[in-house]
């Protein structure tokens, strides 16, 4: 392998290549000959910069921006601590979606609650959505050691159900962005070769250690140089974006909901990718103004998602016939995290027998508040329309690219 390219003096971190000579795995008849002679020789693999111990320097006008994104996500995480139990789970499940959809894995609100009553089995868009809530989770859990262990951990919980077998493990062998199926030569982007991950993340790690920056300053940071080093075989933009909630309650900028930061990069997902790209030449600053950016659209839209259903929450208590402390009600309640809901679901929460949740499902049914789900005498499936039309319009708010005027 011999090095070409060095970072210029006026670059933060700009990547540097290397050639790596290409073996084809394709024979003839697997493509075109003139496919498959565009896919011979070395290639050119990325080899990331140590950030470790890079001083990061912003510009007045993104430093004040960051500031007053880090306020709005503090002031949203304090105002949903007063109402973590039903909201936690669905603004945890809306930023999974999110983050899936980026990867262009969507699902709506109903299979995603459905997948998830199912215990997310199968390859379905839903269920691997699914999957990430758990990554979601997972790494929220592990933010107090972030480690390479953790990041491992995480990988494991979103790729376990449908890919077991490069689930929690660095990749073995190349990969790339774009280009087709044959072979790196034409890739948008070629991360480095797999021999190169284990020290790329080691250095990650220590600058994720430092305690010297704005907290989204480091995780735009932390994320960009983890999509760069793309260090799973699959599976890396939604173990990245995980990571940087990990960063995010590590640093003490979150404490009890997970801001939904992927619902604001769907806003222009061109203009995060492109960020990414500015991130590899050298320049930080995009990613960073990025996640500032995607961060004000993401608290607008969550504290939109929370008012909504705080609404229909309220409605119930007109329409719903049944007496205060009444099982009725801690249903009603479940149903802002759980929208959809099965008999065994209502009897471990309520602490009752499965067979005697009917009762107090009756007025939420007579009501209008849940409708059953199937047609099925045994294992019956209710839901709550209008939760998951309020999940769904969120997901539609943040899949819209805002046009300037």
């Amino acid at each position: 392998m011999s090095s070409i390219g060095r970072s210029g003096p006026d670059q933060w971190a700009a990547l540097t290549f290397e050639q790596v000579p290409w073996v084809s795995k394709y024979e003839q008849g697997s493509a075109s000959r003139n496919e498959i002679r565009k896919h011979q020789g070395a290639y050119l693999a990325a080899i990331p910069a140590e950030i470790a111990g890079l001083d990061v320097h912003l510009p007045g006008e993104l430093s004040a921006s960051v500031d007053e994104a880090a306020v709005e996500i503090a002031r949203f995480d304090e105002q949903m601590g007063a109402d973590i139990a039903p909201f936690a789970a669905l603004l945890l499940r809306s930023e999974s979606a999110a983050s899936s959809q980026i990867e262009n894995l969507t699902a709506s609100a109903r299979a995603i609650a459905e997948a998830e009553l199912s215990g997310g089995r199968g390859a379905s868009n839903a269920a691997q959505v699914v999957a990430n809530t758990r990554a979601m989770s997972a790494a929220i859990d592990l933010s107090s050691d972030l480690s390479t262990e953790a990041i491992l951990a995480m990988h494991e919980a979103l790729m376990r159900p449908h890919d077991p077998d490069i689930a929690g493990r660095w990749r073995s062998e190349q990969v790339w962005i774009g280009g087709g199926r044959l072979g790196p030569h034409h890739a948008q982007f070629v991360p480095p070769t797999a021999s190169r991950v284990p020290s790329a993340m080691d250095d990650l790690i220590a600058f994720m250690d430092r305690d010297d920056m704005p907290a989204l300053v480091q995780g735009a940071i932390a994320h960009a140089q983890f999509e760069t080093i793309h260090p799973f075989a699959d599976g890396n933009g939604r173990t990245g974006r995980a990571l940087v909630h990990a960063l995010l309650r590590a640093k003490g900028l979150t404490r009890n909901v997970t801001v939904p930061v992927s619902a604001g990069l769907l806003v222009d997902i061109e203009a995060y990718f492109a960020a990414l790209n500015t991130y590899r030449a050298g320049n930080p600053d995009a990613i960073i103004a990025r996640l500032a950016d995607a961060s004000f659209a993401a608290v607008a839209n969550g504290r939109e998602l929370v008012e909504e259903l705080r609404e229909i929450r309220a409605s119930w208590n007109e329409r719903v016939t049944a007496r205060r402390g009444a099982n009725t009600w801690r249903i009603a309640d479940l149903l802002l995290a759980h929208p959809v809901l099965d008999a065994a679901t209502i009897g471990v929460t309520l602490g009752i027998a499965p067979s005697n949740v009917y009762a107090p499902l009756e007025p939420l049914l007579s009501a209008g508040v849940l409708t059953q789900a199937n047609d099925k005498r045994r294992g019956q499936i209710w839901r709550s329309n209008e939760v998951l039309g309020a999940l769904d319009a969120f997901a539609a708010r943040a899949g819209k690219r805002r046009v300037n005027s």
